[in-house]
């Protein structure tokens, strides 16, 4: 993406390969990045893109390739090497110490004397047009003043290379244009910029070039000139993407004239979405598709009353179960299984009998308190059983398990209620190929057996391959709904990235 033909690119990246245990992140990424240019990097969620910053922040180091600064090849094994190379992150979320100064936060780390950093960092604010008050405490300032104090954190370390991770996302429309005229500034200084978002329309507005990544490669790259959006939405599609879809169609679709919805979600509000409605019928699977921080997340979360709900209403089977507690709405009969079995879904160091059953700890019809350990152990094994987990004995502690088998554990968990709703959240997210499938047949069957499925899911192949209907969810608010027959790819990743605007009645 050089447009110098003299000059090396400010920051290159050849060759890049990065494997954790059998799954290949990075598959051989190529990309560079001017001084004053902006290179807009997009992907979907699992894409590579975190892990690639993470090289280059000297987080991770590669397997293979090498990344050059100005044309020389460096080692960036840890963070202080990125740093020292000019190498800055502003991240998503600002992290500062709330109950420091913003001139406390900025300086810290610093051996300097205070009265030469402070002309410095006042000089620097003069350049860049800041108005800060540099006596206020972190912990009153708004977003975006957090990534202002996260900038001159940056530019106070002679950062040469910045890494703007979707800094818009919580941005108001006022406070987005300030920090385009920020990065038109930087680009003047000879600031290299990655400018990371799932915002297609800002690349048109901001970047200078353009690059996508599906699968751990770059799929497209070049100056923003090059491309139009719908180019840009077919970089995000795999090549197979039609056939996947046509073969995804094979089961026959729900017959919603004959059903009453089991759930019914209605101008429903909390943080990070609002006025979301739709309703859910059994033996459906309703997709919900976005990208990260799209609203989907906190959606579900508010529904299954982890959450505050601001507004709106959401009735099970006729009952108003708005705003109730987890456990009220789980005895009511909703059951949730988490994105992240890690650290919501599991009890590590417990047998894989005891998180089978742990959710009936909270059913209303058995008590797990009240159970024997020869009924745990029944009902344990006939989920093994169905599911076809591979362990060797019940008493095997959960963590001894592959991810997808685990993956099985916490579902089971989530059925031992018999709910009438199951909310999945990502429920194929780190596990392989063979335990995808084994899922899928898992989702299948609650289909089959009548339990209504609310899924969510970044992965637009798997919402084909599964849902009867599918949602999508663009900065907090529905901007899309897709029968059977409209869900593809290519409407739910322009849905997903904005670029189908109006939304759609079934």
């Amino acid at each position: 993406m050089t447009t110098n033909n003299t000059a090396a690119p400010r920051l290159q990246v050849q060759g890049i390969r990065k494997t954790f245990g059998q799954n290949a992140v990075l598959k051989g990424i190529n990309l560079s990045v001017d001084a004053g240019e902006v290179v807009a990097l997009i992907g979907g969620n699992g894409a590579g893109k975190s892990t690639l910053m993470k090289i280059i922040m000297g987080i991770y180091t590669c397997d293979e390739g090498e990344v050059l600064i100005d044309g020389k090849a460096v080692k960036l094994g840890k963070p202080s090497a990125s740093l020292a190379q000019g190498i800055y992150l502003v991240p998503q979320e600002p992290m500062l110490f709330p109950n420091m100064t913003v001139l406390e936060n900025i300086l810290m780390g610093f051996n300097e004397k205070e009265g030469e950093l402070k002309k410095r960092l006042t000089e620097c604010m003069q350049e860049l047009n800041f108005n800060l008050n540099l006596q206020r405490k972190a912990n009153t300032l708004s977003i975006a003043e957090q990534q202002l104090v996260e900038l001159l954190r940056g530019m106070m370390r002679n950062a040469r290379i910045l890494i703007l991770d979707e800094p818009t996302s919580s941005l108001t429309f006022n406070e987005v244009q300030s920090l385009f005229k920020t990065v038109e500034d930087l680009k003047k200084k000879g600031i290299a910029i990655i400018y990371i978002t799932h915002r297609l329309t800002e690349v048109f507005e901001i970047a200078t070039h353009v690059a996508i990544m599906r699968d751990g490669v770059i799929t497209l790259d070049g100056p923003v000139t090059n491309f139009t959006k719908e180019m840009l939405i077919q970089g995000l599609l795999p090549n197979d993407s039609q056939g996947a879809q046509q073969a995804a169609k094979a089961y026959a679709p729900v017959d919603y004239a004959h059903l009453k919805p089991v759930m019914q979600v209605t101008d429903f509000s909390g943080y990070g979405f609002s006025n979301i409605t739709f309703d859910l019928y059994p033996g459906e699977i309703l997709g919900i598709a976005g990208v990260v921080g799209a609203g989907r997340t906190e959606l579900i979360s508010t529904i299954f009353g982890r959450d505050k709900t601001l507004g709106g209403k959401v009735i099970l089977d006729g009952k108003d179960i708005t705003g109730l507690s987890t456990r009220k709405v789980l005895q009511a009969g909703i059951n949730f299984v988490p994105e992240d079995r890690h650290y919501h879904g599991i009890f590590k160091i417990r047998s894989i009998c005891s998180n089978t059953t742990s959710a009936l700890l909270d059913s209303k019809e058995i008590g797990a308190v009240n159970m024997n350990r020869r009924r745990q152990q029944e009902i344990s094994q006939k989920y093994v059983n169905d599911f076809r987990t591979k362990i060797v004995s019940q008493e095997d502690e959960i963590g001894s398990l592959s991810g997808g088998n685990q993956q099985k554990v916490v579902i089971a968990r989530a059925l031992s209620t018999r709910p009438k709703v199951v909310i999945l959240d990502e429920p194929t997210r780190g596990i392989d190929a063979a335990a995808r499938g084994d899922v899928y047949s898992i989702i299948k069957q609650l289909k089959e057996a009548g339990v209504a499925v609310l899924m969510v899911s970044s992965d637009m192949e798997e919402v084909v391959e599964l849902a009867d209907r599918a949602i999508t969810v663009y900065q907090g608010r529905i901007n899309g709904e897709f029968s059977r027959e409209e869900i593809t790819q290519d409407a739910l990743t322009s849905a997903a990235f904005g670029i189908v605007q109006e939304k759609r009645t079934v």
